[in-house]
């Protein structure tokens, strides 16, 4: 460098003839520069002297060729990289390290790429898609089945069954009676439209009924106590000529014996016992 400074600003020593440096406009030798004001290699630890090239990030510098990944080893020069707790790496090991991988294919989802997530897992975009049709879900609303994405419309085309009562598809949930599914909601008395669910009920006719509603409705009588035959629960019942008895109820009009597995007489409306009839 040529310049009207002739001596050192530390040492005194003439600069005629040699190589210095300046700072805040005074002029050093560069032994005195290096030793007053050369950084520190994060690396090597070693001062990274003026006649080399100082690389610098977040406050701190490295020797040209101690800027390089922690991990691989690679030259970080005029390259893209990444720093984790303050330990630089290249692209390629940040993303295998700390990236998120894809739930489909398993691939490292590179920084910069845009991440699909759902349910606490990460997909590429183009992995996140319609099982059956593989159209990209985005945010579109999705079925999820045995661990597959579907939109909406290819999962009731493929999966879904009908209501029963209202013919609409059954997205979740859902009743089972008869061997057709249902709505819950749509599972109630055919008369009072009460929700059977969680409650006993009684069929006729391929329809549900609340218990209530079938004994004042549906039931038979008893002939006896003319009170209405349900067979809730399985209970017997006795059926002669149009006429049912509880079997309970089902007893010789005269001594009140049961009758049930035995064999009776009749008379007009009354029900009697082989002894009794035969009197």
């Amino acid at each position: 460098m040529t310049s009207s400074h002739t001596d050192c600003h530390f040492c005194l020593q003439s600069l005629r003839g040699r190589k210095y440096a300046l700072r805040e406009e005074n002029a050093y030798c560069v032994p005195c520069y290096d030793s007053l004001y050369a950084n520190p290699c994060e690396e090597c630890k070693q001062p990274i002297e003026c006649n080399s090239k100082d690389l610098a990030y977040k406050g701190r510098h490295w020797h040209e060729g101690c800027f390089r990944c922690a991990k691989c080893s690679r030259s970080l020069v005029e390259k893209p990289f990444a720093a984790k707790d303050e330990v630089l790496l290249c692209t390629e090991c940040y993303s295998e390290e700390y990236s998120s991988k894809c739930f489909h294919c398993l691939k490292t989802i590179m920084p910069g790429s845009r991440k699909m997530e759902f349910k606490g897992s990460s997909w590429h975009e183009s992995c996140f898609v319609c099982q059956y049709c593989r159209q990209p879900l985005g945010t579109k609303p999705l079925i999820t089945k045995d661990n597959e994405n579907y939109c909406v419309p290819c999962f009731e085309k493929q999966f879904a069954h009908h209501c029963y009562a209202c013919k609409k598809v059954i997205i979740s949930g859902g009743v089972t009676y008869d061997d057709q599914p249902w709505h819950k909601e749509c599972f109630v008395c055919a008369v009072c439209k009460t929700q059977l669910s969680s409650q006993r009920f009684i069929s006729k006719d391929e329809y549900p009924y609340c218990v209530d509603c079938f004994s004042k409705f549906c039931a038979k009588k008893c002939a006896t106590c003319k009170k209405p035959i349900t067979a809730l629960g399985g209970a017997k019942y006795i059926s002669f000529e149009e006429r049912q008895w509880h079997g309970e109820c089902f007893t010789c009009s005269k001594c009140s014996v049961s009758l049930v597995g035995q064999e009776f007489l009749t008379r007009q409306d009354d029900i009697l016992c082989h002894k009794c009839g035969s009197a």
